[in-house]
């Protein structure tokens, strides 16, 4: 039996939460619901000795074709049992051969298909997962696997543009580093030494220049071993919630990086509810699955009580215009959506506008992160090379002939 964090809002109306024991998430939430609570979040609860960071996930281009595979399996009549063990078969994926292998045992159990998918978590996303348990209900398996092989085929691109965006500017930092670690370790002692045995009068930047360089020399651990407990103790607070919600809030207060994640986020948290809402999971539980898929805890925290606003009779626009978090075009795309009864189609519009707006300002991001590293590093080259000449310049008119 695992263990499982909830919250929720009772039938009171009080936001309660707790852990209770279960096999699996849905049994979680079938005992959550005898107890007449309006579930807002379940996730098992992990252990001390559980560590995310090498816990090894599906990549999600593997996701993607084994839910095309899949739907073309079913469409042509396929039982699924087959159409898994084909799809395994052929998989490269260790990790997700295994689960695979797994899901097929569950299903020759008993167990329904989302309910073995639900104990794969590492292979299948949330949203992925309450999408499945609303097609099995439809009976619309296919076509909605159709429609998750497209979304996942769209947030891999939308990624793709982001590390694509990132890659130039990273590799310039890394070039100017190395260089300046060059100079500072290689060229700067071999200078100082000539420098001495002149015994001249070196000009000021030669002197901030060759006594920085001695102190890194003499100091390097003491650098290292702060750097390295700084990165340490940042990684450690960022497995916390108030960590995490504290490295958020940072991110959207950074204003050239703050419209990026915005953008980003909401394309995403639009994207996952358009597909949940057009697959027909009820609108609370997409609600959830969809700010959970954000991973930023200041628009969960922002949706959570949309939601809770929701529940009360108030809406979706309405409440998603009081968080603050959507802009005011989103916010009109809401709302006509929700009155017109076409939310799932507007989602898609609000998604497909910010993957647009997100692509432009990545390229006006690295347009000005581009020239700032190549003229900071350009400054500190340059800085070194003026040094290093003023005092050859400086020594050559001491010296007399």
């Amino acid at each position: 039996m695992a263990k499982f964090k909830y919250a929720g809002v009772n039938a009171s109306g009080e936001s309660v939460s707790g852990v209770l024991e279960a096999g699996t998430r849905s049994q979680a939430r079938a005992e959550l619901a005898t107890r007449r609570i309006d579930i807002t979040h379940v996730a098992e609860k992990k252990s001390i000795l559980q560590f995310e960071l090498t816990k090894k996930r599906v990549p999600r281009k593997e996701l993607m074709h084994f839910s095309r595979q899949l739907a073309v399996f079913i469409r042509a009549g396929i039982p699924i049992i087959e159409g898994l063990q084909t799809i395994a078969e052929d998989c490269g994926n260790r990790t997700f051969k295994a689960a695979l292998h797994d899901m097929v045992e569950r299903l020759q159990a008993g167990m329904t298909f989302a309910d073995a998918a639900e104990a794969q978590p590492h292979a299948f996303p949330p949203f992925y997962l309450g999408i499945l348990r609303s097609a099995e209900l439809t009976g619309n398996l296919d076509i909605v696997l159709e429609q998750l092989s497209g979304y996942i085929e769209r947030d891999i691109e939308a990624r793709q543009k982001i590390m694509g965006a990132l890659i130039y500017p990273i590799v310039v930092m890394c070039m100017a580093l190395g260089s300046i670690v060059i100079l500072v370790t290689y060229v700067l002692p071999q200078f100082t030494e000539f420098f001495d045995s002149l015994d001249a009068q070196l000009p000021l930047p030669t002197r901030i220049m060759i006594n920085g360089g001695a102190w890194f020399g003499d100091w390097w651990w003491m650098v290292f071993t702060v750097v390295g407990t700084l990165i340490v103790g940042t990684l450690l607070a960022l497995k916390t919630e108030p960590g995490k919600m504290t490295r958020d809030r940072i991110l959207l207060g950074v204003p050239v990086v703050r419209d990026l994640v915005q953008h980003a986020v909401l394309e995403r948290f639009c994207r996952i509810l358009s597909s949940m809402v057009s697959a027909g999971v009820p609108l609370p539980e997409a609600l959830v699955v969809a700010s959970d898929a954000t991973n930023n805890r200041v628009f969960k925290k922002g949706l959570g009580e949309a939601r809770e606003l929701m529940l009360q009779g108030a809406g979706l626009a309405e409440p998603l215009a009081g968080t603050g978090l959507f802009p005011a075009s989103a916010r009109q795309m809401f709302r006509v959506g929700e009155d017109t009864g076409s939310l799932d189609r507007q989602m898609e519009t609000a998604a497909a506008y910010f993957d647009r707006e997100l692509e432009y300002k990545l390229k006006r991001f690295t347009s000005l992160f581009e020239p700032f590293v190549i003229l900071l590093a350009g400054g500190v080259v340059g800085f070194i090379a003026i040094a290093l000449v003023s005092a050859m310049y400086g020594i050559f008119q001491q010296v007399e002939f």
